[in-house]
């Protein structure tokens, strides 16, 4: 079986302005680079989701006010760093779509896994606010999916994003069927993340890692991820595919290289094989220097490939 890669030509049109990091080249630098593997990619468009779905991770109002707040021209504001223009709306729906499509393709074995090069992204996305680039929770929303859907009782979350995913921590704190894991740079934004975290059920790990943690480092600390995975036996894994730990991104200072991208999925998809039958959809998140992008991507892509 192969790899499934679900995007849409929408992202293009959510225009965060000039000199905005979260721009729409992150993505469009994967997708052409990723045209390489073409015979070794079933590609797919997100389809349209109902948004009850949307609803079971946020709030009826927040739901309501995203939708009323893109703006007929210019920009619009969620909060300082989350900016909205009027193609925003088709792209945030189709991220969300994106992931809810990978979930059903992996499922109904139209592939063996799935990555979901979309923007914009979403771990920084709480219940009821939007935050740091994110409007709404993809990831969050493709475990509710597969716990109301497909009545899943155990969904790993693992978010090697640089930065903490508090909004994801926030949704499923009190969640005994989501485990929550994130490694991330500490202390900085967004100022959580630190290991006394544990959620209501020991349902949340966060390892925290200082500025400047080299790959030796980081991969001995993801160890304490895959121990925590062995413990949970999840059902199906997904990934908050965040790429900015790279030593070349501008917006934090772990210094992981292109090919630790390729050793952190292999070594997840191994830890869990028995367990799930290697169900995993990953999901874009952070990564803010092109080229680290780029190359990141293609080792994560690797991987996925590798376990097919």
């Amino acid at each position: 079986m192969k790899t499934g890669i679900i995007t849409t030509n929408t992202f293009s049109n959510h225009n965060t302005g000039l000199g905005h990091p979260e721009r729409a080249d992150r993505v469009s630098v994967i997708i052409d680079n990723l045209k390489k593997f073409e015979k070794k990619l079933i590609w797919k468009k997100p389809v349209v989701f109902d948004k009850k779905f949307l609803k079971i991770t946020h709030s009826n109002k927040y739901v309501e006010i995203i939708e009323n707040s893109f703006p007929k021209k210019g920009f619009s504001y969620l909060d300082g760093d989350t900016v909205v223009s009027p193609g925003s709306k088709q792209a945030t729906f189709d991220a969300v779509g994106s992931i809810i499509s990978a979930i059903d393709g992996v499922i109904n074995k139209d592939f063996k896994n799935a990555f979901c090069p979309v923007r914009p992204p979403g771990h920084h996305s709480e219940k009821e606010k939007a935050q740091g680039f994110c409007i709404f929770n993809n990831c969050a929303v493709g475990a509710n999916y597969l716990i109301s859907k497909y009545k899943y009782k155990k969904v790993a979350i693992i978010d090697f994003d640089v930065h903490h995913g508090n909004g994801t921590q926030d949704i499923f704190y009190d969640n005994e069927k989501v485990l929550y894991i994130s490694t991330h740079q500490y202390p900085y934004y967004p100022g959580s993340g630190s290991n006394k975290e544990k959620g209501k059920y020991d349902n949340v790990l966060n390892i925290p890692l200082p500025a400047g943690t080299n790959s030796s480092e980081y991969l001995d600390a993801y160890e304490h991820v895959l121990k925590k995975l062995k413990e949970f036996t999840p059902e199906f894994i997904l990934f908050s595919a965040g790429f900015d730990a790279h030593k070349d991104d501008p917006l934090a200072q772990l210094q992981l290289t292109s090919k630790d991208y390729y050793e952190i999925t292999k070594r997840t998809l191994n830890c869990i094989k028995n367990n799930c039958d290697g169900k995993v959809v990953s999901i874009l998140e952070g990564g803010y220097d092109l080229n680290a992008l780029k190359e990141s991507t293609e080792h994560h892509i690797n991987a996925l490939l590798e376990f097919n």
